[in-house]
């Protein structure tokens, strides 16, 4: 039942990215280049992601299981550290350079479309490298 309702969220996720414009990387870099010819539609998909989920986490902080009956795991750490901003600027960086994050990718993925497939592969060697420094530093 819960691979149901997983593949259900992540098709609605899917199609929302698809009619947002979200997985279109040349709409996600006109809405990123503020210098330029600046696209402001999306900061519309942005804020209604964020309030979604905001009313999401305020209720989901209240339980302590899910609707399913799954446990709930909430994020406790509220402090940003260096490696959070850190990680956040490379992941800027690349969404602003590529035009695509990682959901969108697994959408052009989904459609076949080669720049969602290097990204892919890009996304899982740059994983797989953190993973190895991580190993090493341990």
């Amino acid at each position: 039942m819960n691979l149901l309702f997983s593949l259900a969220a992540g098709l609605v996720f899917g199609l929302g990215l698809i009619v947002s414009g979200m997985s279109n990387p040349a709409k996600v870099q006109g809405f990123l280049d503020l210098a330029g010819a600046w696209d402001p539609s999306l900061a519309l998909v942005m804020a209604g992601a964020i309030a979604v989920g905001f009313a999401a986490f305020t209720v989901a902080g209240k339980r302590s299981y899910s609707l399913l009956g799954l446990p709930m795991r909430l994020p406790t750490a509220r402090q940003a550290d260096r490696r959070l901003i850190a990680g956040s600027l490379i992941f800027g960086i690349g969404w602003g350079l590529a035009g695509i994050c990682p959901g969108p990718a697994l959408v052009l993925v989904g459609a076949g479309i080669w720049q969602g497939l290097l990204f892919v592969a890009a996304m899982l060697a740059g994983m797989a490298l953190y993973e190895f420094i991580e190993h090493r530093r341990s």
